[in-house]
């Protein structure tokens, strides 16, 4: 699935770059047993993850994560409830209207003496449990997810955190969208506005803001020629930092005697939304083996999808029958979603890059592209074929695939341990231009951009576009190695090339002494496909009956 160039994600590279040189939502917690997965995360996976922020908090800090917010769908119907992936990979814990603390020194909270963590939960409800599934409450959230000690939420406002006494308050940007259940005083939108008061967070509080006056602090003299760019740039896409008295300051500075007044005209607040998120990137960028395993099985998962559906393919079928097929093989495996939103497009609709509409009666002879990833225990994979539903590439459609073909493999060869995290991308880019160039469809090297609009990698975990630093590739890292070449109807080239769109994408683990292809077991090739979409299907015979 592409990633935008300028997105929240890929932020960090980008300054990086700069600065040098149906159901409701409440559902029952699952625990590993004879009714459960046995291949869950465990506890001290958790347990080990929560110690590591710690270490990494600084002294006299604390740090606070919320659960993610119930989601409405229609009127009286959630979606599906996801847990916000930070507080699965801490806790495990899946149930909403909850928060984690944690203290880099132990304190006294609640009456508990020597606590360095504390897991504030929805407590046991018998009458709401009959609609909603078994809740774990403070006791099982305690014993099952191996936690020093959990509290009911509705605990949270007593519980006597002296919030004044830490040099920091560290937290994750706090979640907007909830809704205030007025029969819950301890549900999300409580436990926010309780913690906001308590920590005595400023109202005109602004996370991105807060994350820009530390770079102006850190870099504002000793790296003006670098920050002063990025900021003129920022100050154009967002009006609030436009109209930043502080960032104005700076900028109206034109020595370095200048500068430094205006980094010094403003002391730093103690609470802070950028340790917290640089910690939880460098960590999760690494995947663990436990991770591994977890991520392996959704990538395979997702690369058998890939076959099977390239075998019962054929053009009369619709984008949504075949967005179908891709999830039943995810269910059948045991994957319990999808990672992200299926993206099922031919023709036309394979040019828009997170087309999810999927609703066109037949594919035709157009080619298919298809991106789709099961998520397996929270983890998704990230995998894309395009096909040929007739079974066969035309002339014109092949051109454009052996093009992008040939960048994947670029890019590919770029990804190895100590490379930037760009390499893939200008490896595969440089493919598609000189590509692009030879067919005519550009006529100058900065055109690629029309037809591949967005980068070539992506972490990937927990998050479709996961976690990470944008740091040089290390093992352990699992990245999407996805070029693609989108011709829209329309575009300024001969309409033989109209109405193609292709995107090869795989997912790749950085090894200490390259990579591995966890998907290759999905055809990537023009004859693997080819061979593929001629081999029978399972679902040949399967006809339902004729609704009219």
């Amino acid at each position: 699935m592409p990633t935008p160039f300028i997105s929240r994600a890929v932020r960090p590279l980008l300054l990086a770059a700069m600065l040098v040189t149906a159901a409701p939502a409440a559902q029952a917690q699952s625990s590993a047993s004879a009714d459960h997965p046995a291949d869950l995360l465990t506890p001290a996976f958790h347990k080990q993850r929560r110690e590591l922020v710690r270490q990494a908090m600084p002294a006299g800090s604390v740090a606070v994560m919320f659960a993610a917010p119930v989601r409405n769908r229609a009127n009286d119907v959630d979606f599906v409830y996801h847990q916000n992936p930070d507080l699965y990979y801490l806790t495990g814990y899946q149930e909403p209207n909850s928060m984690l603390v944690l203290f880099k020194e132990p304190q006294t909270v609640g009456g508990q003496t020597g606590v360095t963590e504390m897991l504030f939960v929805d407590p046991r409800d018998p009458q709401r449990e009959q609609w909603t599934g078994r809740r774990l409450g403070s006791e099982g959230a305690k014993k099952q997810l191996n936690l020093q000690a959990a509290a009911d939420n509705k605990a949270f406002a007593t519980a006597g955190i002296n919030w004044a006494g830490f040099t920091n308050v560290l937290f994750a940007e706090l979640p907007a969208d909830m809704r205030d259940d007025t029969r819950d005083p301890a549900d999300l939108f409580n436990l926010v506005a309780s913690f906001r008061e308590q920590a005595a967070v400023p109202a005109d509080f602004k996370p991105q803001q807060s994350d820009l006056y530390k770079i102006i602090q850190r870099y504002g003299v000793s790296n003006a020629a670098n920050l002063r760019p990025y900021l003129e740039n920022l100050t154009k896409q967002n009006p609030g930092v436009a109209q930043d008295a502080y960032v104005q300051s700076y900028l109206k500075a034109t020595t370095d005697a200048e500068r430094q007044k205006a980094v010094a005209n403003r002391l730093l607040s103690r609470f802070d939304t950028s340790v917290l998120n640089d910690i939880l990137s460098n960590l999760r960028a690494v995947k663990t083996p436990e991770e591994l395993a977890l991520l392996r099985r959704a990538v395979r998962i997702s690369a058998v999808g890939q076959q099977e559906v390239m075998k019962a393919t054929t053009p009369n079928m619709g984008e949504m029958e075949l967005q179908g097929l891709h999830e039943y093989v995810y269910k059948k495996y045991g994957a319990e979603f999808e990672g992200y939103p299926s993206i099922v497009g031919a023709g036309n609709n394979a040019c828009v890059l997170h087309y999810i509409t999927n609703d066109k009666p037949q594919v035709k002879n157009d080619l298919l592209l298809m991106d789709c990833g099961a998520e397996y225990h929270g983890y998704t994979a990230d995998v894309t074929r395009t096909i040929p539903p007739g079974g066969k590439f035309s002339p014109a459609q092949r051109q454009i695939y052996e093009i992008v073909l040939a960048a994947q493999e670029a890019g590919f060869a770029a990804c190895k341990p100590g490379a930037e995290f760009q390499a893939p991308h200008k490896a595969a880019q440089k493919v598609i231009t000189d590509g692009l160039l030879k067919l005519g469809i550009i006529s100058k090297p900065e055109e690629v951009r029309t037809y591949f609009p967005h980068g070539t990698s992506h972490y990937l975990g927990l998050d479709v576009h996961d976690r990470g630093n944008y740091e040089p590739l290390q093992a352990g890292n699992v990245i999407t190695v996805e070029p693609g070449i989108y011709i829209p109807e329309g575009s300024p080239c001969d309409k033989k090339w109209w109405n193609i769109g292709v995107r090869i994408e795989d997912d790749v683990l950085i090894t200490s002494s390259g990579s591995e292809n966890l998907s290759r077991e999905a055809p990537r090739t023009v004859a693997e496909i080819e061979a593929m979409m001629a081999r029978p299907s399972a679902l040949d015979n399967f006809k339902l009956p004729v609704l009219r």
